[in-house]
């Protein structure tokens, strides 16, 4: 599981979130070249992303090279509602913290305004988890996400209290590895490396 690579949004510190259909900029398309010279020998069954262009092009090495794909929009971002696209002042760098801390003591049904809570992105996550398991001969998969997607996503996978997500770190075209142990149990292997990016 990744990360996309990195955007002009990202360089400047502004949220995205699920409304904002970024690309890639210079350095995100040079991250995902890297992470495709250092993957790309692994025989992926097939590749999942979200809807967004970021996971898409993150991937396109790989697209490019005839690996299998499917987008699924239960992997996208989570809408920020009103913050996206905001340039970051201490208003709204405030009120960001102060829901990331709500979401943390276990209010998970609050939102920015206009936006989406933590339970309703876990909830269509669970589906897409759903579909992804269900798939006949797919034993070794690549799924690019998004940073709080990932955070979120890690929760559900290894079981985790979604008030737990902020414990998982990401950076751009970061890669975490997880081996399925049988019986819906996941365990992480490799967390938030960046070592193909060197």
């Amino acid at each position: 599981m990744i990360r996309h690579g990195e955007t002009e949004y990202n360089k400047r510190g502004i949220i995205q979130g699920s409304g904002i259909n970024s690309d890639l900029n210079d350095k995100g398309r040079h991250q995902a070249r890297l992470f495709y010279m250092a993957y790309k020998h692994i025989p992926f069954d097939k590749i999942y992303i979200s809807e967004l262009n970021r996971t898409y092009q993150s991937v396109a090495p790989f697209i490019e090279d005839k690996f299998v794909y499917e987008k699924l929009g239960g992997l996208n971002e989570i809408n920020w509602g009103i913050m996206e696209g905001a340039i970051p002042n201490s208003l709204n760098q405030l009120h960001y913290h102060q829901m990331i801390e709500d979401w943390k003591a276990g209010y998970l049904d609050k939102a920015i305004e206009n936006g989406e809570t933590p339970m309703q992105m876990y909830n269509r996550q669970k589906l897409a988890l759903e579909k992804i398991m269900a798939a006949d001969n797919e034993n070794t998969i690549l799924v690019c996400m998004h940073g709080r997607a990932i955070r979120s996503f890690l929760c559900l996978l290894l079981n985790r209290p979604l008030s737990k997500m902020e414990e998982f770190y990401h950076t751009n075209l970061c890669l975490y590895v997880l081996e399925h142990r049988g019986n819906g149990r996941f365990e992480i292997t490799i967390e938030n490396s960046t070592e193909h990016l060197w």
